[in-house]
């Protein structure tokens, strides 16, 4: 790998392969041998939040590839959480029964290193050079939605939707506006912390016209405080101004944020932004994520922590999604325990226990 480091203050280039990032003076990672299995891509907006150039840096451990992705445990699986089981046409997955999940890019403008879908996303695994779902597959994804009138949200996913212009988001987003029974539009991405300059004008008024008749909601995917930059918060202003309700989804990883007061640090923060912590994701089942997994019992201490620690408003739901398919449940800390008909063992955010009898 080179020694050759990053001069500041450098023209920025976007990074689009291992030879590019070999270039940062990041140690010895493994970014060569990875690359060539897995997407590796770093915009110079992330770059630019590493504050070291080692694997000790949390942001740096989210996207620098490591030697380690190259093991595999028995029970990782290439789709670790069984989109195809629930996919009736291509790029749609309809999970439960009032919302579908639409992939629309199959790239993003970032590869996080503990992807759930790292074997399905990336310029590499993409062998038609498409960026986004076909015409014939959307076309087909509409006419599902449009037959199912049970389904209340559609959730932009992929890859990143965000990596598409809004000249290519605009016929998508007033389609699924002119459906009448889907009242929620949500977007899944990364891009207003790994890009934020593709938070456009542009964008914001597509989004703006969709939410004057029905809600959209901004799921963004941030693991740490050091993400948040002068640039983010003026995306994240940008988006609140079109009328978007901002979420965030994070993921508990060893290494990054496996700890109570990092973890406060960056709800905190969120909340204070006006982006309300929703989901704290236990690291799927994908394969060379091990290194990043800690047990559930670790997480669920993590959690029990910040609960005594920080208002309801910065509490995200801690989850787990059940590998094969069956879908998310809630893996917070068990407080309850019943011990006879009518009454109860509680226990407080000290771990003091109580009874409680129903009335």
């Amino acid at each position: 790998m080179s020694n050759k480091t990053r001069t500041p203050g450098a023209p920025a280039v976007r990074l689009k392969n291992t030879d590019d990032l070999a270039a940062y003076n990041l140690g010895e990672t493994g970014i060569q041998a990875v690359g060539e299995k897995y997407a590796v891509g770093i915009t110079p907006h992330v770059l630019s939040t590493m504050k070291s150039a080692d694997m000790s840096d949390p942001v740096a451990k989210q996207y620098v590839p490591d030697i380690a992705e190259l093991n595999t445990a028995p029970q990782e699986l290439l789709d670790p959480i069984g989109d195809d089981l629930h996919s009736p046409v291509p790029g749609l997955v309809h999970r439960y029964p009032d919302r579908v999940l639409l992939k629309l890019a199959h790239i993003c403008a970032v590869y996080c290193r503990y992807c759930f879908r790292r074997e399905m996303v990336g310029p590499a695994k993409n062998k038609k050079g498409r960026e986004m779902m076909s015409a014939d597959d959307l076309a087909r994804a509409f006419n599902y939605i449009r037959s199912k009138r049970e389904i209340w949200e559609v959730i932009l996913t992929g890859g990143d939707p965000l990596v598409l212009s809004p000249a290519r988001l605009a016929p998508i987003i007033d389609t699924l506006s002119s459906i009448d029974h889907v009242r929620i539009l949500r977007i899944h991405t990364r891009i207003p912390v790994a890009d934020p300059a593709r938070i456009t004008d542009a964008l914001c008024d597509k989004l703006a016209a969709f939410a004057q008749n029905k809600a959209v909601y901004v799921a963004i995917h941030i693991n740490h405080a050091q993400e948040i930059t002068p640039a983010v918060k003026t995306a994240l202003d940008k988006l609140h101004k079109a009328g978007c309700t901002l979420l965030s989804q994070s993921v508990l990883l060893r290494g990054v944020n496996d700890n109570a007061d990092t973890l406060e640090d960056l709800f905190r923060e969120l909340t204070a932004l006006r982006v309300k912590p929703y989901y704290i994701h236990h690291p799927d089942m994908a394969p060379g994520t091990g290194h990043f997994r800690l047990s559930i019992k670790e997480g669920q201490a993590i959690m029990r922590v910040l609960l005594g620690r920080v208002s309801g408003l910065c509490q995200p739901h801690y989850m787990l999604d059940i590998p094969g398919g069956y879908g998310k449940i809630q893996i917070n800390p068990h407080r309850l325990d019943q011990a006879e008909d009518g009454k109860w063992i509680v226990e407080d955010f000290q771990g003091n226990r109580h009874y409680y009898e129903d009335a």
